[in-house]
């Protein structure tokens, strides 16, 4: 009811201040009284536990605080000190033990690399007071004191009497109904809050509800704290269960009786569109009603006629449906619910919404929160995330181990977004599932509630009982879960959990999200659009939505740091950046940003196209198209935690190969010789709101310079919803093409804003002989030292010939989620850094990072660690390292060595790489740039030093490397050290 009052209000600013007082009055006359509690409230932190035993509630509690808010928001608790005891598990201890690290542990100075960092600390209770009259008219009314979002535990006192119960949720408001304790007048209300993580709540401490990882374990009240006045009999609850076949909605009401005895009432019901042009309204004739004392329930059937509006992404229409009861001695009252007339269901292997198939475009939410470190719970916040989120393409969100605020669920009916809430758990850290802890009974409770509290709303439209469960029990558990639900509420479609490859699938699913289609494989095999996922697939009968996919990661964007100005700092991108900057790398920051978030992006699009090209496959869920600062710091978003672009690609550039509707391409390669023909098949991948009749697709070929090399169309077709479809078959002969090019293929279709493109490269496949006094060598030889002594070039091609760096590996694709939390998992590279315009490149055409045409070159190849050479020492082709290392490294360098010249390269590169065209373009290139005028490198360095590079380190040498390595040291699977 306050959010819908909220939103009224909003509407209403800009008219004059007696509008406003008669418009308040009118509503408090028509809705339930309310008395907002958010303000000024004493405080006092309970360190010892000892409140309850003292009576600090009948006592003035010393400090204040603002609520509603958190401790931290409110500088309360403690500094952040190694010794800090955190909720969740950290992965990787050797932060504790480096030298590297060890300023990072100085007091003063602490800066964790696991994630954010709270200005303020604290786990265990803590009291909040508040004075507040209660008005003389609500007198003889049920009064209820609502808390919106509590972490996590609650008790109250009013006055000195203690109110009954204790409530846990981590997903719903809690309520206390304070009508025996409340009177016109003055009192005082005694809030003890405890984040403390007890047997009732273990939902596992790396649980997204619960952990630092994310939104952190905080103290405090958020969103609405109001006091609620309604009569003794009441509309307690209202459940809509629309039915498009019947065009009809069943209504479950709960109507409370609280009079002691016999009330005859009548009751009026009444659902009104509110969101939509097309207007639409239906009244269901008056009930006369006797309700007993206590609760009654009720069901009665609501014909929505012939007019009816549908919610679904495309057309999110709304209805309000308001409930009144009236009765003798001015009995008035009435409650309002939000509902869209939707169904969700399955077809085979498809999710299916008001009949018709949809395919899941979805992110996980984990509740990324940085300023607050709570989730919001105003409608404008998730309205803007759901905003940004579908002008990326996406319809889908879901929440991973935990439930959003009420907020959420009224901004994605109204964007047209499908949600999938969780029970609050990721019971595998200090829990397991199905094993008789309380965690088996909490789950059910808390789906309860937000069934309860959240499920009228259209985009509430899935449902699971966490995360990756644990147990030897969980089967059997998840399957009642299931059945309870299927049978309980069929408004969404349920499965067991989200789970990845390692955990069991339940037959009893209704839809399923594992993480088996995903992925890459270019680390054998070249870089193609041809593949799919349907062998990940195969054999299962319902949905199969992708779980946690993409994980691909950027560098850290630094000037994110001066964004973080409430109740967390990014201590950890300051740790990363200062430590970047003490190895003489600060100015590349920027540099490596951009070029491993290009390739970033290029994974992204690459790993969606693929999920679109799978037959029978119902969705994907991204992790995630926004940054998790948690886990290691995770950068996986091609937008920053604040839901910022970080500059690398817009969301119109994302939304070409992800969206409702997206040309694909089926092309086995993307480096050619122009002896060759270009050939890609062309298919369109549809999933919107009606078929697509009588389209033409159009295709276009150009350069650089926008000269067009081919085009064409395919001749007009229907494109049915929930299909791919193949529009036709491109083929471009390349003779014609005489030097280096890159070109790029879009496919567009008619009348339509739908278009995708994809970049390939041609290379002459006959290269000219050069006369060239560069000396080609694989190892550094004495005629190499020679040749350098007297002035003369040489070439080294080192490839696997490394020793210093050669434990640093590197794919084409970027690192997955980080080497943290993976404890040092290959890739350990996120990319590279090209000096693109260096005259080396005049034949190679190439961009600031490594495109397709770099895969042969950089896949599995040798990096080479500078760490000696001098600070700013700058690379041709630079390897981005993973930012808890920052080595200075190298892939192509060029340098002064005495009186000569010298180009190094670990990549393959030699004259005799005929099956490998960019390879051996990109040799021409640089052997093109040794025989002219622009070779003269700046850099300056010791022949010793270049030899030092493939050379076996001492013993003493390798014991200092080995210490300061996290992946020589062992997990810690909870606490950091004492």
């Amino acid at each position: 009811m306050s959010k819908i009052l909220s939103i009224l209000m909003k509407n209403i600013l800009s008219t004059s201040l007696l509008c406003l007082c008669t418009f308040w009055l009118s509503l408090t006359a028509a809705f339930a009284q309310e008395l907002s509690l958010a303000g000024e409230w004493r405080f006092a932190i309970d360190r010892t536990d000892t409140g309850v035993k003292e009576q600090w509630f009948a006592r003035q509690l010393p400090e204040t605080v603002k609520l509603p808010g958190s401790m931290a928001e409110n500088l309360k608790g403690d500094d952040i000190t190694l010794t800090t005891k955190w909720t969740a598990s950290i992965y990787d201890s050797s932060f504790f033990y480096n030298p590297r690290m060890a300023k990072f542990r100085q007091p003063g100075n602490i800066k964790v690399p696991f994630w954010l960092t709270p200005v303020k600390h604290y786990v265990g209770p803590a009291w909040y007071q508040k004075e507040v009259t209660v008005p003389g008219n609500w007198k003889g009314k049920r009064v209820v004191l609502h808390l919106e979002r509590v972490h996590i535990q609650s008790e109250v006192w009013v006055d000195e009497k203690k109110v009954e119960g204790k409530q846990y949720s981590l997903v719903a408001p809690h309520e206390y109904d304070l009508t025996g304790y409340l009177s016109p007048g003055k009192h005082t209300i005694t809030l003890r809050i405890d984040n403390t993580i007890t047997p009732e709540v273990n939902v596992g401490t790396n649980s997204h509800s619960i952990s630092d990882h994310t939104q952190g374990n905080w103290n405090g009240v958020v969103g609405d704290m109001l006091l609620k006045a309604t009569a003794q009999t009441y509309v307690y609850n209202i459940q809509v269960y629309p039915n498009l076949k019947t065009k009809s909605a069943l209504v479950k009401l709960k109507l409370q009786n609280n009079t002691g005895k016999q009330q005859a009432v009548k009751l009026q019901l009444e659902a009104k569109s509110f969101n939509t042009d097309k207007k639409h309204e239906v009244k269901l004739k008056d009930q006369k009603l006797t309700l007993q004392p206590g609760q009654n329930e009720l069901e009665l059937t609501l014909p929505m006629g012939e007019k009816l509006l549908t919610w679904d992404e495309f057309s999110p229409a709304l209805y309000r449906l308001t409930a009144k009861l009236e009765g003798k001695g001015g009995l008035k009252e009435e409650k309002q619910v939000q509902f869209g007339m939707r169904e969700i269901g399955t077809d085979g292997t498809r999710i299916t919404v008001n009949g018709q198939p949809v395919f899941l475009r979805g992110t996980l939410n984990n509740s990324e929160f940085p300023l607050t470190g709570y989730p919001a719970t105003d409608v404008p916040a998730w309205e803007r995330i759901f905003t940004v989120a579908k002008a990326h393409g996406l319809n889908h969100f879901r929440f991973h181990s935990w439930s959003p605020p009420e907020a959420a669920f009224i901004a994605a009916d109204k964007i047209g977004f499908y949600l999938q809430p969780e029970g609050p758990s990721w019971p595998n850290h200090s829990t397991s599932l199905g094993d008789g802890k309380p965690i088996d009974k909490f789950i059910y409770e808390e789906t309860d509630r937000i069934a309860e509290h959240f499920g009228n709303y259209a985009s509430f439209t899935m449902l699971a009982a966490g995360n990756e469960p644990r147990g030897g029990r969980q089967a059997k558990y998840l399957a009642e879960f299931i059945a309870y639900w299927k049978a309980k509420d069929p408004r969404r479609i349920y499965t067991g959990a989200s789970v990845a490859m390692s955990w069991p699938l339940v037959p009893e699913n209704e839809y399923m999200v594992k993480s088996g289609p995903r992925g890459l494989n270019w680390t054998n095999t070249r870089p193609e659009t041809v593949s799919d996922y349907r062998e990940k697939i195969e054999g299962f009968k319902v949905p199969y939505v992708t779980h946690e996919m993409g994980q691909w990661v950027a560098f850290p964007n630094f000037k994110e740091i001066e964004k973080y100005t409430g109740a967390y700092r990014a201590k950890n991108f300051e740790l990363f950046r200062e430590d970047l900057q003490d190895r003489g790398m600060g100015d590349r920051a920027e540099d490596f940003l951009m070029a491993s978030g290009k390739l970033q992006a290029l994974s992204y699009k690459q790993e969606i196209e693929k999920s679109f090209r799978t037959p029978g496959l119902a969705g994907f869920q991204l992790l995630g198209l926004q940054d998790f600062p948690g886990q290691g710091t995770a950068l996986v978003g091609v937008v920053d935690a604040f839901w910022d672009s970080k500059g690398y690609i817009s969301a119109e550039e994302f939304s070409r190969f992800c969206n409702t509707t997206v040309p694909l391409s089926r092309i086995p390669k993307f480096v050619y010789t122009n002896n060759e023909n270009f050939q890609a098949e062309i298919e369109i991948h549809h999933a919107g709101a009606a078929n697509l009749t009588n389209t033409v697709a159009r295709w276009t070929v150009k350069d650089e310079k926008g000269t067009v090399i081919g085009s064409g169309s395919f001749p007009a077709k229907t494109y049915p919803v929930g299909t791919n479809t193949t529009a036709g078959t491109i083929e471009l002969p390349l003779n014609k093409i005489t030097q280096a090019i890159k070109l790029n293929l879009e496919v567009k279709l008619e009348n339509t804003s739908f278009a995708n493109d994809w970049d390939f490269w041609v290379y002459p496949a006959a290269l000219p002989d050069v006369k060239t006094d560069v000396y080609y060598t694989t190892v550094l030889d004495k005629k190499a030292e020679e040749v350098l002594s007297k002035g003369g070039k040489v070439f080294l091609n080192a490839a696997g010939k490394v020793v210093k760096g050669k434990e640093i590996v590197m794919y084409y694709t970027p690192v997955f989620w980080n080497t943290s939390w993976f404890k040092m998992r290959p890739p350990h590279i996120t990319g590279c850094h090209i000096d693109a315009a260096h005259p080396a490149f005049a034949s190679f055409p190439t961009e600031n990072f490594t495109d397709l045409q770099w895969w042969e070159v950089v896949n599995r190849a040798q990096v080479m660690h500078l760490e000696d050479f001098p600070k700013g020492f700058r690379s041709i082709v630079q390897p981005i390292d993973t930012w808890f290392m920052n080595r200075q490294l190298g892939l192509i360098f060029e340098a002064k060595v005495g009186k000569g010249k010298l180009i190094v390269s670990s990549a393959d590169l030699n004259p005799e790489a005929k099956d490998r065209p960019a390879a051996r373009q990109l040799f021409h290139s640089l052997q093109g740039y040794m025989n002219s005028d622009k070779f003269n490198p700046q850099q300056e360095v010791s022949l010793a030093l270049v030899q030092d590079l493939f050379k076996s380190p001492s013993r003493e040498q390798w014991s200092s490397f080995t210490k300061d390595s996290p992946d020589e040291l062992k997990p810690n699977q909870g606490q950091q050290p004492k």
